[in-house]
């Protein structure tokens, strides 16, 4: 792990290399896993405050679940509580995908393309093969998750040689900053030359 100010983040992310592609995968990362995303407290609240600004953008039955469950999942776990977003039927589909063209898209991305809403998309979402992992001490850990829906992302990140961390600028600096991607950028360059010899 390479140390920027309370950052930890992970050689895999110079290293490897990922630019998404959709018409492979077809958003599979928003259909598949156990889980909804994982959100903030304050994540969890925004998307309570922009549920009717959404609701045009979502699938009816995404709406009927987001009605039913709730615009995010509360769970508590050894005393600790965590946020997602709902899933279908609590089971598959994130309730804030939607269909495009045969590719899953978020509709939370596209109600701010539009303008209906000030909020992106939660931030696990925006950073993924990013995972972040919050240590005791304010410490953060930035980890590079692996995971076989995104096999064709890692073969196009490989063709066009972009690592994970510049793909995933702009996310990087929502989470943390122009500062710090610049720094890190710096990390990255001397991290490589001097692995490469």
């Amino acid at each position: 792990m390479i140390a920027i100010d309370n950052v930890l983040v992970s050689e895999e992310l110079l290293e490897e290399k990922f630019v998404c592609n959709l018409n492979a995968c077809k958003g599979a990362c928003c259909v598949e896993g156990d889980g909804g995303a994982p959100l903030s407290a304050e994540e969890a609240k925004v998307l309570e405050e922009i549920r009717e600004n959404l609701r045009p953008h979502l699938t009816p039955e995404g709406n009927i679940e987001i009605d039913t469950q709730g615009s995010s999942i509360e769970e508590r776990w050894i005393g600790e509580t965590y946020w997602s977003t709902p899933l279908m039927h609590k089971r598959g589909a994130c309730v804030y995908a939607v269909v495009e063209e045969g590719i899953v898209l978020c509709g939370i991305e596209n109600a701010w393309k539009a303008g209906a809403v000030n909020f992106q998309k939660p931030i696990s979402c925006h950073l993924y093969p990013i995972r972040v992992q919050h240590l005791e001490g304010g410490i953060t850990a930035l980890n590079y998750h692996r995971w076989q829906v995104c096999a064709p992302a890692c073969e196009n990140g490989e063709k066009l040689k972009v690592p994970v961390y510049q793909f995933l600028k702009a996310p990087l600096i929502r989470a943390f900053g122009p500062k710090f991607f610049k720094t890190l950028s710096q990390v990255a360059k001397d991290y490589l030359n001097y692995k490469n010899g």
